[in-house]
């Protein structure tokens, strides 16, 4: 099998979903942070969201068997830690899906900009923790819906 373009590649992990937030692609996400090839062993750098994210061995098992599906049998994962994880490393595309999850994108204001249901701005913190650590309960008093926030990191 010839080697695929390191562009094919990302375009293969971009298929690959984020196990805790299934809409959007580890590529989308920003984990994803180098594709090489050194001869013929690819190597991909991935940075965790933050130390000690449980879905870190997860994600590294999904980008194995997603290249190793398609063909690359010479593969090294480099957990990469520095620089961390941002928020800022999502992509447009992926702040577009969250919100069309129901999940409202990081904000530079710390805080959601609107209800991902109904769009309203009159929103209430429930609590600073939601289904996982990386996001905050918050409610919508328009439409009373309670909804995650991605918190900024």
């Amino acid at each position: 099998m010839p080697q695929p373009a390191v562009d094919t590649i990302w375009t293969w992990l971009d298929q690959v979903p984020d196990p805790e937030i299934p809409v959007i692609s580890l590529v989308d996400l920003g984990v994803i942070r180098d594709v090489r090839w050194e001869g013929d062993m690819l190597h991909v750098a991935v940075t965790p969201t933050y130390s000690g994210c449980p879905a870190t061995s997860i994600i590294n098992l999904d980008i194995e068997t997603a290249l190793r599906d398609r063909g690359i049998t010479r593969l090294e994962l480099h957990q990469q830690l520095s620089p961390a994880w941002t928020t800022d490393w999502l992509s447009e595309k992926g702040k577009a899906k969250l919100e069309e999850y129901g999940i409202a994108p990081p904000s530079p204001k710390g805080q959601p900009e609107r209800c991902p249901n109904c769009g309203s701005h009159d929103l209430e913190k429930t609590s600073q923790f939601g289904s996982t650590p990386c996001k905050a309960l918050w409610k919508c008093k328009s439409c009373l819906e309670p909804f995650d926030y991605f918190k900024c990191i």
